[in-house]
């Protein structure tokens, strides 16, 4: 428990360090309340938010000391509902004993608290409401994931446990072969019927569109690809995957791009194509002629390429931003992006 559920006090107590007090105090009652017969909390360990968000490394060795200390069977950390520094400890705590220890742990969160994320794939983190108005609950639900974890049961999928996904799959014996479950999907999703994918899709914030170029007759374009277009040798070292850079290349008084001089580092497709003829990743030839027709004002002298296979979101998204302030200093007014 943090300081505050562990009845130390509120935030002018949050630098306090770890303690452990025999038996439940504070809202760990409610987890002894949850358990009933099936078991006892032998203790109460607590620590202030802040002393482990300041300390994290240290802190956390302190209090697996003090959870090994109670030889028990099952830690059941929080719940940290929505409090960002507690829900952090919690998962981190939770990991650490379970690692260290070998004392299977659950806790719970609130799906935005910063703790599901930074732990969800090492720790059963069971979904909780914002707050603690129905603490109760919260605690049942908690315990009834860990009595099953503390007796080495078979845990159910995410939604049947009530835990978040830990990007773990399992092979299951389905009643329908693959092509009818997923023509009955399709089915359900052109129906407006309510329906579950077997394929969780990650979700992204939405990007909005940049506005129109005015006039491509008058504007200087770019060309820019993740299809791992480099020079031979590829100078900038860029990744086969799970690329951490990108390379500017200049095209200038280039009218086309000879296949001698550049090689393809991507391993996401078959690039025997593109070695052959890099134009059909990158189209300077004919980018050249609409410049030479007046289609378009300009091309930019600089191409900006990258692998995009594998690559996380976010060296995607800090390499956009670098190559997007490149561009617009270099008075580029728009960008053929193009991929495998």
């Amino acid at each position: 428990m943090n300081q505050f559920f562990g009845q130390l006090g509120g935030e002018e107590k949050a630098a306090i360090g770890p303690d452990v007090v025999e038996g439940a105090v504070g809202a760990a009652r409610a987890v002894q309340q949850a358990l009933g017969e099936s078991g006892t909390v032998v203790a109460t360990v607590r620590c202030g938010d802040n002393y482990v968000a300041e300390r994290s490394d240290a802190a956390i060795t302190e209090l697996v000391s003090l959870v090994a200390a109670q030889r028990a069977d099952l830690l059941v950390a929080g719940p940290a509902f929505l409090a960002g520094r507690y829900g952090v400890a919690c998962g981190a705590l939770c990991a650490a004993v379970q690692r260290e220890l070998g004392i299977p742990a659950v806790t719970g969160m609130h799906e935005e608290n910063p703790g599901v994320d930074l732990y969800r794939r090492y720790v059963h983190i069971v979904r909780t409401s914002g707050e603690a108005t129905r603490m109760l609950d919260e605690a049942r639900r908690l315990v009834a994931l860990g009595l099953k974890l503390a007796r080495r049961d078979e845990i159910g999928a995410p939604d049947a446990e009530g835990y978040f996904p830990r990007g773990i799959t399992h092979n299951v014996v389905a009643r329908e072969h693959a092509a009818r479950r997923a023509t009955a999907m399709l089915l359900d999703k052109l129906a407006g019927r309510p329906f579950t994918s077997e394929v969780p899709l990650p979700s992204f914030a939405p990007a909005p569109a940049p506005p129109r170029v005015a006039d491509v007759r008058h504007a200087t374009i770019a060309l820019v690809t993740d299809g791992g277009l480099v020079p031979q040798g590829n100078p900038d070292r860029i990744e086969s995957l799970a690329a951490t850079r990108y390379g500017a290349y200049s095209i200038a008084e280039k009218r086309e791009l000879e296949p001698a001089q550049y090689d393809n580092v991507h391993r996401g497709y078959d690039t025997t194509y593109v070695k052959q003829d890099p134009h059909r990743l990158v189209p300077v030839d004919v980018a050249r002629e609409l410049e030479q027709a007046g289609a378009v004002g300009k091309l930019h002298e600089v191409v900006y390429s990258t692998t995009g296979v594998a690559t996380t979101l976010a060296n995607s998204e800090r390499m956009g931003r670098e190559i997007a302030a490149e561009l617009k200093a270099a008075g580029v007014h728009g960008v053929i992006l193009t991929s495998t």
